[in-house]
């Protein structure tokens, strides 16, 4: 039986498969146990399936488990081998970890790693689990790990916007993606609620606090909705794989994906429509598909535009569009189903007329025969199809149905090369003539067959039937006996006849099919050559004015058309060309560019345009626009011209989009260098500064205590010059601790404390500026433990404190809140007073910026920018809104993180770790230098 080339599995994707497969079968083997959220399963099923491979005689080794408490989960642990973790001095605590190199030594053949989005604690040699589980398949370590849906890394923010809680651990896609076997742990949202109400998911207080949060039926049951399609699709890619392995080509109905089969009859939109329909009843994704045969190629060029509106209908509507190329359009929608696996085959209903002709056949019909597996849905046709002429329908039916008809030949053939061809049977008979004698007439024959050839390839299919035709009579009339003279002595020529006109038919008809093909592929094969020397050409070009030029001159090369790059300025306007191109009009262009579509030629938009105006969109923006003025208003018509016209102006629009990352890659990198500059500058005079300027703190004080004592108006000065001194101080202080922020080198004291203390402290240091105002504190009674830098953080408050007294007058509240919210905790520092400048409210956080342009209060403009600065280093953010009292309010949102349970430490640990943070962040000094 022979095999069909075309349903052969590509080549490339088999060397690829089979190399992934010799990579994979070094490494050892990955299996995820996947849950929508805590509480379904995973750790028990893995546990489970653990225990069934120790007593099949695998080697077991428990590398990390978290049991949570759960009694049922822990007994599983009984009789496995679980390896001891690793302790972690950090700071003044010991934390454990995974030890892998333990695991390394001991290479088990299986190891169970539970919570794969883990982070691992400073100090391990990864920051992150997964990446402890790679290393350990790496070396040929089998490794079985959970995860939950949330800690996807493309899921993260979906999860997020549903929950209101983003997780901070996350796992890549491609682990998922390249696990060797996905487990789906789940349970129905109502049984998870019952497990955790019960205890078997957190313990009694934490599961209460879960339930009003993050475990809302809502939530868990998107966050199942998301792990099941997640599955779906991870399994997807596993069957896709596995049918390309085995060579399978029969489609496998595994999901609901539809394959519209667009023609070039009027109801193409129609049927686009009610696809795009059924797709989004179905939630599913489709394809649309144009199959190109010689004779469809030869359709006016407006049906073929029509043609080409359609797939782009399709497009807009969210399918895949294609073209295809071939001779058997039953027989191509049959291989792209098997090549992407569509299991239903959407087609528009034939029109009356055609399926009555007895010589078509129903391309519904021959897709069943060919595929009967294959699911087929029949559209029918719209309302307004049915108003269309019998003419006209019977005109595409035979034109679509029937690759041997053709319409009109005055249409396509010129009546020269019909009295060529039959003047060149005419010729041969001449020359045949005097070679009667030598010849006998079987060879007389092969001459006129011989120019029915010819004439087939200089002219086509239609002058070499009548080529054929006349010759068949010049042969019986000047060479069959009796000669010159239709009449036939002896029958057998009958035969003759008849075999030398169907065998000057059917060579004809494939010698033309084959001019055909070849005029087809030359035409492609230069299309194809153009575009890789396009490509080529820009691939190297580092101005605006080399596209532009290049751009019009591949145009005037492959179109035969005048073509004119717009390009836009700051503001998005179309700059016009210079010098000025005669009818081009810049209010279309600029329309063009601004909503991204076509215009003039061949489009809805100003049809009547002696230009077309195509858009230049990039995949960030449009970048710029082509106006092109063709010699021939059709070609534009054409959908071939049309796609490798949209294939030029993506080109060109990738390389002017490369080009404004070039410039802004350099602008980055002179402003990144000025900043280091800048900093470095800073950095050297505040250094330089500190130690004259605490010379003139001392000898000021100094001044004030001297004997014999001075009098009143010397004191009031020295007090002036200590002042000043101090001010410039603190100033030079700023401006170090901001260079020192831009350079890298502040090292966060990270810590669990509680914030009250943190406020507290900040308050006492700034007692002197908030003297002449009301401060006010207002806490949530529930604030928990906050993983941050005390001596940071302090400083943050006390310049917004600081700022809120400076702007402020005399007898103002200043109010200074915390709260937890979401995943957050939220700070806020407000007043009462003239707030910020409206517009500005992310410009008093640059360096340099002050709320008040033109001020006499002191200040250089750095105080909220080393603020933001500490806060991002945190992960957190920083940003200024209205007052709930009218004034200016700065909010600051810190992460909560995973504070420790503070109900499993002694109430004397607790005391004293209060009492050490205390005495850590209980200083009064006004200026408190960071860290380094």
């Amino acid at each position: 039986m022979a095999i069909n080339s075309d349903q052969r599995p590509n080549p490339d994707m088999l060397l690829a498969h089979v190399q992934a497969q010799e990579r994979r079968a070094a490494r050892g083997k990955l299996r995820i146990y996947f849950g929508a959220s805590a509480g379904v399963g995973k750790t028990y099923a893995m546990l489970t399936a653990a225990r069934k491979m120790l007593a099949d005689g695998r080697q077991v080794l428990v590398g990390v488990i978290e049991t949570h408490g759960r009694e049922e989960t822990a007994a599983l642990l009984h009789g496995l081998d679980v390896l001891p973790l690793r302790n972690i001095p950090y700071r003044d605590k010991v934390l454990t970890e995974f030890d892998i190199d333990a695991a390394l030594a001991r290479h088990p053949s299986l190891i169970l790693m539970d919570e794969l989005a883990h982070s691992n604690a400073s100090g391990s040699r990864h920051p992150k689990r997964w990446q402890d589980v790679e290393e350990l398949l790496d070396a040929g370590i089998d490794v079985y790990t959970t995860v939950n849906v949330q800690h996807l890394e493309s899921l993260n923010d979906v999860v997020g916007s549903i929950t209101g809680i983003r997780v901070a651990e996350t796992v890549p896609d491609t682990v998922f993606d390249e696990a060797d076997e996905v487990v789906l742990v789940d349970i129905p949202a109502d049984e998870l609620l019952a497990r955790l109400k019960s205890g078997r998911v957190y313990q009694i207080p934490q599961a209460e606090r879960a339930a009003k949060n993050f475990f809302r039926k809502g939530n868990l049951i998107a966050l199942r909705e998301l792990a099941l399609r997640r599955t779906a699709d991870r399994v997807e890619d596993d069957v896709r794989a596995y049918k390309i392995e085995k060579s399978i080509n029969t489609v496998w109905k595994t999901d609901a994906a539809l394959l519209a089969c667009v023609g070039p009859g009027r109801g193409a939109d129609h049927l686009i429509r009610s696809v795009a329909r059924l797709a989004g009843q179905m939630n599913a994704v489709w394809h649309a598909i144009y199959i190109e045969t010689p004779a469809l190629q030869k359709l006016p060029a407006v049906q073929r535009e029509r043609i080409l509106k359609s797939l782009k209908l399709a497009q807009d509507l969210g399918a895949n569009t294609a073209v295809l190329f071939s001779n058997d359009i039953a027989q191509a929608i049959v291989d792209y189903a098997h090549g992407q696996n569509f299991s239903r085959v959407v087609m528009g209903r034939q029109s009356r007329l055609s399926s009555q002709l007895p010589w078509t056949t129903s391309y519904a019909r021959t897709v069943a025969a060919l595929a009967p597996h294959i699911d087929l849905i029949e559209i029918g046709r719209a309302a307004s199809d049915h108003e269309d002429s019998l003419s006209e329908m019977a005109a595409e039916s035979v034109a679509i149905h029937s690759p041997d008809k053709r319409i009109p030949v005055a249409n396509r053939y010129q009546i020269r090369s019909y009295l060529l061809a039959a003047l060149a049977s005419m010729a041969t008979a001449l020359v045949a003539t005097p070679l009667l004698d030598i010849f006998n007439l079987v060879n007389i024959a092969m001459l006129f067959l011989l120019t029915v050839v010819l004439v087939a390839v200089r002219f086509g299919r239609g002058p070499s039937v009548l080529a054929t035709v006349v010759g068949v009579l010049a042969f019986d009339f000047f060479f069959v006996p009796p000669r010159f003279s239709f009449a036939v002595s002896d029958l057998q020529f009958a035969m003759t006849f008849v075999v030398m006109l169907v065998v000057g038919l059917i060579t004809g008809h494939l010698t033309a099919g084959l001019r055909y093909q070849a005029k087809v592929a030359s035409r492609r094969e230069s299309r194809s050559r153009a575009l890789y020397e396009f490509a080529r050409d820009l691939s190297g070009v580092l101005q605006g004015e080399q596209i532009s030029d290049k751009t019009q001159a591949i145009i005037q090369r492959a179109f035969r058309a005048n073509a004119t790059l717009l390009l836009p300025d700051d503001e998005g306007r179309l700059q016009p060309p210079s010098p000025e191109v005669a009818g081009l009009d810049m209010g279309i262009a600029q329309w063009a560019f601004d909503k991204a579509e076509t215009a003039g030629i061949g489009t809805d938009t100003l049809p009547a345009s002696n230009f077309f105006y195509l858009p230049l969109v990039a995949p960030m923006r449009t970048r710029g626009l082509l106006a092109i003025q063709p010699d021939n208003r059709r070609w534009i018509l054409i959908p071939e011209q049309r796609q490798q016209l949209d294939t030029f102006a993506a080109l060109a629009a990738i390389a002017l989009e490369r080009l404004h990352y070039i410039e802004v890659a350099q602008n980055a990198l002179v402003h990144m260098e000025s900043e280091r500059l800048r900093n470095s500058l800073l950095a050297a005079l505040s250094h330089d500064l500190r130690t004259p300027l605490t010379s003139l703190v001392g000898i000021s004080e100094s001044l004030t205590i001297s004997i014999p004592p001075l009098s009143d108006r010397q004191k009031e000065m020295a007090h002036a010059l200590h002042d000043e001194t101090l001010r410039m101080s603190a100033l030079v202080s700023n401006l170090l601790d901001m260079a020192r922020i831009q350079s890298g080198e502040i090292k966060l004291d990270l810590q669990w404390q509680p914030l009250e203390e943190v406020i507290g402290s900040s308050i006492r240091i700034c007692a002197p500026q908030l003297k002449e105002h009301q401060v006010q504190t207002i806490m949530a009674a529930d604030l928990p433990l906050i993983h941050f830098d005390a001596v940071l953080i302090e400083r943050v408050l006390c310049n917004l404190l600081e700022n809120a007294a400076k702007y402020t007058q005399a007898g103002s509240r200043i109010t200074l809140s915390a709260e937890t919210s979401g995943a957050d905790i939220s700070i806020k520092v407000f007043d009462n007073g003239p707030g910020l400048p409206q517009g500005r409210e992310e410009a008093v956080f640059e360096k340099f910026t002050r709320g008040e342009r033109e001020s006499s209060k002191p200040g250089v403009g750095l105080g909220l920018a080393i603020c933001r600065a500490i806060v991002e280093a945190h992960k957190g953010r920083i940003h200024a809104g209205v007052s709930p009292d009218g004034g200016a309010c700065i909010i600051i949102s810190l992460p909560l993180g995973n504070p420790p349970d503070m109900s499993d430490m002694p109430d004397m640990e607790i005391m004293s770790l209060m009492n050490h943070e205390a005495q850590t962040i209980g200083s009064n000094n006004p200026i408190r230098p960071l860290s380094v």
